[in-house]
């Protein structure tokens, strides 16, 4: 009789393990496959929420089988405690291996609303805008100057205290240390003072996230040092022979070439004009630095040059200094520093504008006097058009 009970037990303990075996591998193909959502969602992940939540909010919006199976799935593969907080798009038929890799691996979020705060060259701006799961595309619901919207726009506080709304500081390339931080004392979630004024220069124009209640110093440090690492990394990367020596100059140049051209292509060719100039012994000769060396980097100068202050020796008057002048004018990017610092190989000694935005490069005099004719024909034929 036991050999009859220990035979049966022990097909039973067979027929558990086999079911075990094969409902384990029914839900790794379950949790693998694509699922069932028809269109993307914006997925909210609250600060505190757990994958129970998380698993709840799914399977309401679709976007998944079985909220159980997601539960299992995320703890199986030992995601349960790496949960982040944000706002992420689910993409039509994810799966839930998928979805648990989207709201784990963190990162700036992909969806939902969020409130842009624009700094840029001559003015600012704050952008509420959020992103159309099914377009992909952002639909801009308020935008304003937050030196002169008193009051704020209808809407506005609304949406920064709603659940899940991001914020960003946008920092345009050739922005000046001045106006950054002009600029944060109109941010109104930030707080505290920002402190000095930042050496021109330091600031590494990119987009930073940002949370209520972070202050104006801390967000500065971030830009230093995200500018230091830029510089130090292109300085490690350098071409053979550039005439710098040190990251420092290097800056320099590189907020030269970001005031000269908006072109993008351009500025390898924009440094290699400069760096040609300093190699042969010539003025830079650059009307930005004489802008910066007269505004100091706050505001604009809203005229043209005269010919008296092109002829003033100031430390940032290229037409009368030698060499580079003793500061950065502006924040570089990363692109122009490493322009820079890896000029294009060239010839050209000379640039004028040539009337479709960017510029006419010349290796002599001569072809550069041709080249300003021209820009100035361009000129004249605009003006007649007004």
């Amino acid at each position: 009789m036991w050999r009859n009970i220990a035979s049966n037990a022990m097909t039973f303990l067979v027929v558990l393990v086999f079911l075990a075996g094969g409902f384990l591998l029914w839900a790794q193909n379950e949790y693998s496959a694509e699922g069932p959502l028809t269109q993307p969602i914006c997925l909210q992940v609250q600060r505190g929420s757990n994958f129970g939540r998380v698993s709840r909010d799914l399977a309401e919006q679709g976007a998944v089988s079985s909220d159980m199976l997601f539960r299992l799935g995320a703890d199986y593969t030992d995601k349960t405690g790496a949960l982040k907080a944000g706002s992420y798009l689910v993409p039509e038929h994810a799966s839930m291996s998928d979805i648990t890799e989207i709201v784990t691996k963190g990162g700036a979020s992909t969806c939902g609303t969020e409130v842009v705060y624009r700094i840029g060259v001559n003015t600012a701006q704050v952008q509420v805008r959020e992103l159309d799961p099914e377009t992909g595309r952002y639909v801009e619901r308020i935008e304003f100057d937050p030196a002169s919207a008193e009051p704020r726009p209808e809407g506005y506080d609304a949406i920064k205290s709603e659940v899940g709304t991001r914020f960003r500081v946008a920092l345009a390339e050739g922005v000046t240390s001045w106006k950054v931080i002009e600029e944060l004392g109109q941010i109104d979630i930030l707080e505290g003072e920002a402190g000095d004024r930042p050496a021109e220069g330091s600031l590494a124009p990119d987009s930073y996230e940002i949370t209520p209640g972070d202050t104006r110093a801390d967000l500065i440090a971030r830009m230093s040092q995200a500018q230091e690492a830029i510089l130090a990394q292109a300085w490690a990367n350098r071409a053979e022979g550039v005439p710098y020596d040190s990251p420092e100059e290097a800056l320099v140049m590189a907020s030269i070439v970001e005031k000269e051209t908006g072109v993008a292509e351009e500025r390898p060719l924009v440094a290699s004009v400069f760096v040609n100039r300093l190699e042969r012994g010539m003025r830079l000769q650059t009307d930005p630095t004489v802008i910066y060396g007269l505004t100091n980097g706050e505001g604009v100068l809203g005229r043209g040059l005269r010919q008296s202050e092109l002829r003033k020796e100031t430390p940032y008057n290229t037409y009368v200094i030698d060499g580079l002048p003793p500061t950065p004018i502006a924040n570089p990017g990363r692109a122009s520093i490493e322009a820079a610092l890896n000029p294009a190989q060239s010839e050209y000694l000379y640039f004028v504008a040539d009337g479709s935005g960017g510029h006419a490069f010349a290796a002599t005099l001569d072809e550069h006097n041709r080249n300003v004719a021209n820009w100035r024909k361009i000129e004249a034929e605009k003006a007649q058009g007004n």
